[in-house]
Formats: structure tokens, C-alpha cells, sequence
């Protein structure tokens, strides 16, 4: 991960841009004029959509991220592009065409479902003269990007010209070209690096019904030989991603839980190229791919994914190496207010954890089923030793943290210097606290900040202090 977060590829998206348009309201009545439903707009609000989703996506990932499009003259397409300005993506590309709309598609919601949609657009083909202006303005840019991304929502904009005509300018100099498709003659994506259809799409366009292994097999060789690409891919929803180079290979799904999957295609060619762009191979770029879409599906609406949500979703999944789970103050701060954000349930605990034993092991198990998220505050060395005496701790900070971080009930460790962890409790806020059984009556530190207090027994005859007397032969 900490390469991807080094890595700020440019990164061109060309496509069918539009905004979502949605209003939001109450419905109390039916009208006296006709039978339907009368709805009381409270809210409008306005986002990027269609290839402005992969956008967005790119750019929460951290990329440098340029458009390339056509557009109308009008108030939408003067609305599209300062949003687009507004999260620093490089417009350049943008092409206005006389006479035609710019995409805007209306979705009138009450009480969190979809009542109406209306849409404002073209689809027809752009003109010969939009085509030679966008292919002219990257032909002069080509050279500065890592990856292309061609986005087609089938609205007109890439039309068998341009797609070809990008597609042989990115070969020429080796640069990827990868596709979203639309439609079911891919004969215009022809030399691209790859294509992500779904597992429908693909049956489409290949006239091959996926059903088994098999027959996914012919569907990628034929995608891979009739569209001459370097890597046939598949995305197969809560089956993953299968890809063909030299032979199949799948890439099983890790999303936890499905609340959307509007937008989950958009993030994930946003984080393969993301990926590729970066250096990281097909393989890995899938896993990466297959960590993001499991972020974005845990999400309602269109939605994007950041590095660090990839990284603490991932470390949730148990799936990064331990030390990943170890973090810092400030580190802790903003995992903890993202989880938040997004209704997770927060417990807290702290102790030595000097000779990891069953009762920790146990005790840490029965904290984590508090919550959605378990951190740990470790004490560091010379805390220990204050609290236990200059024998203590028998392993090192960095030796505890590692083994409490690789266990499956803890999902982040903190170490702190204080005898007490007061401030970072203050600064956690944890909805739950947890604390030994032994804290029966008495005070515990930082129960202020804390939603609840839960106390948890020990496992009788288990503790550090008896496993070091047995090693010196005091106990048998």
C-alpha cells in the first residue's frame, strides 16, 4: 500500500460525462389533478456521473487526473465543468459542441425511493469536427500520461473513430489504453490493454452464456483474440474478477457486506489503472481492485474509495500483514473518525500484553464482540517498566505490538507512553470501554469519554506474572 500512496499517476479519462441530478422529498398526498404522487422537495443535490464518476474515483484514490470530452454549450455543461475544476481535474480536453445537451439525468426520491427520472441529453454521435479537435488536443498531451481510460456510458461521445483513433496514438508511444464498454460490438475497443465488462455484458458481446468455467474460458479467449488485447478480463460481481493472459485466473470478491453496487465498475477500472499506473502487476491490481469495490458496495450511492479506506478495510479483512494494524496518534485520530462517519461501533482496550497467552487471547475475542472495530493501547517499554518493575516487559514494544495486531479480534494497536492511557481514550472516544473483571468497584481511567463501560473476566490461573514463575521453575 505504501507504494500506491507514493504514486500520483496522470491519468486521462475520455468519455460520457453527465451530471445526477437528484431531489429529495416527502410524499403525504396524491393529486386532485391526476393520480399521482405529489412529492415536497426538501433538498437538490448534484454529482458527477458517468465517466465523472470515474473521475471522482481516481481522484480520491490521488491521482492527477485530466478529461477529455465533448460537452453543450449550455448551462449544464457550464455547471460540469466547474464541478470538475473544482477537484482540481485539468478540463483542457473538453470540447463544447453547438446544438448539444449536455447529460443530465433527474431522479425525483421520497422517502428513500426513486419516484421519477427525467433525462436531459444527447446520444447521438459527435461530429467529425469534435472527434478531430479531442484526438488533435491529446495527440499534443499523450506522452505526459500514465494510463488512458475510455468511459462509455453509450451516449455518443466515443464513437469507433475516436476510440481507434486514441487506441493507435497510446500503442504507438506504450502507453495502456483500458475500456469500460458499452454495447455489444467491441470492435472499436479493438488493441486496447484491456476491457472490464460484467459478466452480462460479456455474454453480449461474445454471444457466449457464462455459466461454468468453461464457457468463461471461451468468452475471455474470444475477447482476448477478436479484440487483439493484451489482458482479457471479466469482472464476475460477488465472484470477482477472472482475467486471461496465458491461462485463466480468478480473484475472488472480499466484500463484507452489500448495501449499493451503483458505481462498484466505475471503481474498479479507476483502481486498476490506479494500480497498473503505479507499477503493480495485473494480479495484484485485481486484489487491489476487488478491496475498493468492497469498500464502495459497503456504501450507499454512487460512491468512491480512498487509499486509506482500501488500507483500513483491508487490515479489517485480517488480509495485510500485521504491521499495517499498528498504528499512530494521529493515525488512530483519523481511522477512528472515518469509521464514525460511517456508523461503525468503536471499543477500546490497553494493557501490557507482555507473554501473550490464552486468557489475552480470550479476553481480547470477547472486547471485540462489543463493537464493530477492537484497538488495543499497548504500553510502551518504559511504561511497563514503571507499572511491573525493571524485569518487565520480558519482549519489546515492537514485539508485543506485532503479535497483539496479528491476531483476528484486534483490528488496530496503539502504543502509548503514559502509565495511564487517558489521552488516548480522550482522543478515541470509544464507544465502548473495556476492562478486566479485576476493575469490579473501582475507577477507571478515561470512562468519561467512553459511551459504556464493560468489565470482562479473566481466565482463572492465566496471567504473564504465573507463565514467567513457571518458566523459573517456581511453579510446577
Amino acid at each position: 500500500m505504501e507504494i500506491l500512496k507514493k504514486a500520483k499517476p496522470n491519468i486521462l479519462v475520455i468519455g460520457d460525462l453527465m451530471l445526477d441530478h437528484y431531489l429529495w422529498g416527502s410524499c403525504e398526498r396524491i393529486s386532485p389533478e391526476a393520480p399521482v404522487q405529489v412529492v415536497d422537495i426538501a433538498k437538490e443535490t448534484t454529482v458527477l456521473g458517468g465517466a465523472g464518476n470515474v473521475v471522482n474515483n481516481l481522484v480520491t484514490l490521488g491521482a492527477n487526473v485530466s478529461v477529455s470530452s465533448v460537452i453543450g454549450d449550455d448551462s449544464n455543461g457550464k455547471e460540469l465543468t466547474a464541478m470538475l475544476l473544482g477537484i482540481g481535474v485539468k478540463t483542457d480536453g473538453l470540447v463544447l459542441q453547438t446544438g448539444r445537451k449536455t447529460s443530465r439525468k433527474s431522479r425525483v426520491i421520497a422517502v428513500s425511493q426513486q419516484i421519477l427520472r427525467y433525462d436531459k441529453e444527447s446520444k447521438d454521435a459527435i461530429d467529425e469536427i469534435s472527434t478531430t479537435t479531442m484526438l488533435a488536443s491529446l495527440k499534443k498531451s499523450i506522452s505526459s500520461y500514465d494510463a488512458i481510460i475510455l468511459s462509455d456510458y453509450g451516449k455518443g461521445v466515443l464513437t469507433p473513430s475516436l476510440c481507434q483513433g486514441v487506441i493507435k496514438m497510446a500503442k504507438e508511444i506504450g502507453k495502456m489504453v483500458l475500456v469500460d464498454p458499452k454495447g455489444s460490438d467491441y470492435s472499436k475497443y479493438k488493441g486496447a490493454h484491456l476491457l472490464t465488462p460484467n459478466k452480462k455484458e460479456a455474454s453480449l458481446a461474445t454471444k457466449i452464456d457464462i455459466n461454468s468455467d468453461e464457457s468463461l474460458k471461451k468468452a475471455l479467449l474470444k475477447l482476448k483474440i477478436e479484440c487483439e488485447l493484451d489482458i482479457s478480463m471479466i469482472t464476475l460481481s460477488e465472484d470477482g474478477i477472472a482475467i486471461f493472459e496465458e491461462k485463466v485466473r480468478r480473484f475472488p470478491t472480499v466484500a463484507k457486506e452489500v448495501y449499493d453496487v451503483t458505481g462498484a465498475g466505475d471503481t474498479v477500472i479507476a483502481s486498476i489503472a490506479y494500480s497498473l499506473s503505479a507499477g503493480k502487476n495485473i494480479a495484484e491490481s485485481c486484489k487491489f481492485a476487488n478491496l475498493a469495490a468492497g469498500v464502495v458496495v459497503g456504501k450507499i450511492g454512487s460512491a468512491t474509495v480512498s487509499l486509506d479506506e482500501i488500507e483500513e478495510y483491508e487490515a479489517t479483512l485480517h488480509k495485510s500483514s500485521s504491521d499495517t494494524h499498528i498504528k499512530s496518534f494521529e493515525e488512530i485520530d483519523k481511522i477512528v473518525s472515518r469509521y464514525k462517519q460511517n456508523g461503525k461501533k468503536v471499543v477500546f482496550t490497553n494493557g501490557c500484553f507482555d507473554i501473550l497467552h490464552v486468557g489475552h487471547v480470550k479476553y481480547l475475542e470477547i472486547a471485540k464482540s462489543f463493537g464493530d472495530i477492537l484497538i488495543v493501547g499497548l504500553n510502551s517499554d518504559e511504561s511497563v517498566r514503571r507499572l511491573k518493575g525493571e524485569s518487565r516487559p520480558v519482549n519489546t514494544a515492537e514485539d508485543r505490538a506485532y503479535i497483539l495486531a496479528a491476531l483476528e479480534a484486534v483490528d488496530y494497536v496503539v502504543l502509548f507512553a503514559e502509565d495511564t492511557p487517558f489521552e488516548l481514550i480522550k482522543m478515541i472516544a470509544p464507544d465502548v470501554l473495556v476492562k478486566g473483571g479485576d476493575y469490579e468497584g473501582k475507577e477507571v481511567v478515561g470512562t468519561e469519554f467512553a459511551g459504556e463501560l464493560r468489565l470482562v473476566d479473566f481466565v482463572d490461573g492465566k496471567s504473564t506474572t504465573k507463565t514467567i514463575q513457571k518458566i523459573q521453575g517456581k511453579l510446577c
